[in-house]
């Protein structure tokens, strides 16, 4: 069976969105792949029955999105890109600012999401990977319960403990839509760091989710990542003045302070 043509002439008034789209479908159908390059300019033109700036203007609009790369050089033109964790997770990113979601509808997206990934880092991440997370949890907390702590560098190690754990899941699907949330909605997470008590609960919190995970028990991991977002919810709901904690967040997943014996 003989194939259709990979592309073909554009009749619509938005001329070059059409030859974006021909192109994108043939990157998403298989026919173009990471390294394959495009036609020449001149080979698009007659291809497209168009002129060479609709073409060029396509090409940019290719190279925003991150699906081309423009090479210079004796083998230079136009080549199909490998896509970056980073593009896609930055266009969910402003996809999702753009729909103006919740605080409480990301909260209960991640909840349920960080729950699902917990299990399965329990089951699949290896001893070796386990004993990292236990380590980073332990620095972050050192960090955390300082009297001057960095806040930058609190809020990386905050993200770097969520991607290893998305790792450990080893679904990398689930580390595409952490890093996207992380990326555009990192300000949420941030609320916990900005009073000491919250500082100190979460990051104590951290050290338990994550001894409970390289120990392989879902269901006391489960708990600590439920006092999460309590914790987080509480911050939430008193983040016009710096308030302090529930008498009761200690207890709400049993004994918080086990760290210190381990």
């Amino acid at each position: 069976m003989v194939e259709p043509p990979l592309f073909s002439p554009v009749t619509t008034a938005r001329v070059s969105e059409d030859i974006v789209l021909q192109i994108e479908a043939a990157i998403l159908n298989g026919r173009l792949m990471p390294d394959d390059r495009l036609p020449s300019e001149r080979e698009m033109q007659k291809r497209f029955g168009t002129g060479r700036g609709v073409i060029r203007e396509a090409l940019q609009a290719l190279k925003q999105k991150g699906l081309v790369e423009i090479r210079k050089g004796a083998r230079g033109g136009a080549y199909i890109k490998q896509a970056e964790i980073f593009t896609a997770s930055e266009a969910l990113a402003l996809f999702l600012r753009q729909q103006e979601v919740g605080p409480e509808l990301l909260i209960e997206f991640r909840e349920s999401m960080d729950r699902t990934i917990a299990v399965l880092a329990i089951s699949r991440g290896d001893a070796g990977a386990k004993e990292e997370l236990v380590v980073l949890a332990d620095s972050f907390a050192d960090s955390a319960c300082t009297a001057a702590p960095d806040m930058q560098a609190l809020s990386e190690t905050d993200r770097l403990l969520n991607i290893k754990l998305c790792r450990m899941a080893k679904n990398p699907i689930f580390e595409w839509i952490m890093q996207a949330l992380q990326h555009g909605f990192s300000s949420c997470d941030n609320r916990l760091y900005a009073t000491a008590e919250y500082r100190e609960a979460t990051a104590r919190n951290w050290q338990s989710t994550a001894r409970k995970i390289a120990a392989g028990e879902p269901v006391e991991a489960l708990a600590c990542i439920s006092h999460h977002y309590y914790l987080l919810r509480q911050r939430l709901v008193q983040k016009s003045s710096p308030h302090t904690l529930p008498s009761t967040f200690l207890s709400t997943t049993g004994d918080r302070h086990e760290h210190e014996t381990v």
